[in-house]
């Protein structure tokens, strides 16, 4: 008897079978051929189709319980979809598989070739996967890579205190006092060659020599711990104007585009120290982002907050401050922010520095948790939208202020 190959078949027939008492194998195959025999003409009676290669071996797997078999019929075709539908058809006239009855119902024809289909494109995504990692780069990345290389070789040691610098900080006029050797890089990366890095906490001595000299730009990062070194530089040494990397980013990793930025909004160091002494909570942010004129700096009008007495500020239940809670700790550290609507479902994650941006574009904001201060821009925002809860790590507005309900970490 002819054996269709694997590698031919174009279909699987599978077919379910119920039989209503206990046969054997050889049963159902007998059963198969003999009640099929003439339904189907010359052209498609299933021993000559077997013989000549079009239908496969029939597999048949059974189990019996309870005085029932049940099982399944497998049936490889290489026929055409007609022809192969019309063989499926056919096994669900067998009603008796020996003395019992019997139903079989054809659950599916496999088309073998969209499984091998889809073998062929999950493999050639690896491949091209394989093939693009380890390509050869253009150009102009090839020219970048050894331009960026060679300027991180020009990193030199600077003083008794051997300290992180560029090559041209003798040369230099102007000087970049960054907080440490990674900012050095990324400066000497972009082409600044004349930062020189404070290397901790403290402020050495070299930098403090080299701020009688020079004129001397403070760049720090854009968080709570650039404010702590611009007060230690300003208290020690003569530092000419101020400067921080965008809101919740760091020197090192900020592009060139937003260094020449940062340089083109820095502040006297006196205006600095003067504004970080008699406002210690205010973030430096807000002095490097004002509006300025040489040594001129004028703090824009604003108006005021008034007292808003008697405001029935929306009610907190256990569940909202237990879920409030919860965010609150997941976003320490990370000065970024969730918005949420009235079923607590976050909507959107935004750095704290784009919030106000991000409620305007939002109709239906309930509550905004985020690791930063409750300031005055953001509660404007917040009554704009209509928020219930602002949920922050401390408040600088008084609750009688807002109709927003502010909440700190010590209050979830």
């Amino acid at each position: 008897m002819g054996k269709i190959s694997p590698v031919a078949a174009k279909y699987i027939i599978h077919t379910n079978i119920d039989i209503e008492g206990v046969v054997d194998r050889p049963d159902v195959i007998g059963a198969i051929f003999g009640q099929t025999e003439g339904l189907l003409g010359a052209d498609l009676e299933l021993r000559e189709l077997q013989k000549s290669g079009r239908i496969g071996r029939i597999e048949v797997n059974t189990e019996t319980r309870t005085g029932k078999t049940k099982g399944t019929i497998i049936i490889p075709s290489s026929l055409d979809k007609a022809e192969t539908s019309i063989v499926g058809a056919a096994l669900e006239i067998i009603q008796r598989i020996g003395p019992c009855n019997a139903k079989l119902e054809v659950t599916n024809i496999e088309d073998v070739r969209v499984s091998k289909r889809s073998m062929v494109v999950e493999r050639a995504k690896e491949l091209l996967k394989k093939m693009m990692e380890n390509t050869m780069p253009d150009s102009q990345e090839l020219a970048d890579e050894v331009t960026a290389s060679v300027r991180v070789m020009e990193i030199v040691e600077y003083g008794k205190d051997r300290l992180p610098a560029g090559p041209a900080i003798d040369e230099s006029d102007e000087l970049l006092v960054v907080e440490g050797r990674a900012d050095v890089l990324n400066l000497l990366k972009h082409g600044f060659k004349n930062a020189i890095a404070i290397n901790g906490t403290s402020v050495p001595e070299t930098i403090v020599e080299l701020c009688k000299k020079k004129v001397v730009t403070a760049f720090v990062d854009g968080d709570r711990g650039g404010n702590l070194i611009i007060k230690e530089l300003t208290a020690v040494a003569d530092i000419d104007f101020v400067t921080k990397a965008p809101d919740g980013k760091e020197v090192e990793e900020i592009t060139k585009k937003e260094i020449h930025k940062a340089i083109r909004s820095r502040i006297s160091g006196e205006q600095a120290k003067l504004e970080l002494s008699k406002e210690p909570e205010r973030t430096a942010m807000e002095l490097v982002r004002r509006p300025h004129h040489h040594q001129q700096f004028q703090r824009p009008m604003q108006r005021p907050f008034q007292p808003m007495p008697n405001i029935r500020k929306p009610q907190m239940s256990n569940e909202e401050r237990s879920a409030f809670k919860s965010m609150l700790e997941d976003l320490i550290g990370t000065r970024g922010a969730e918005i949420l609507d009235s079923k607590l479902a976050v909507m959107g994650k935004v750095p704290v520095s784009e919030v106000q941006t991000a409620l305007k574009s939002i109709s239906n904001a309930y509550a905004v948790v985020f690791d930063g201060s409750i300031e005055r821009e953001i509660v404007k925002a917040a009554e704009e939208s209509n928020v219930r809860f602002l949920v922050g790590m401390d408040s600088k507005i008084r609750p009688n202020e807002t109709r927003v309900s502010l909440l700190t970490v010590n209050e979830v």
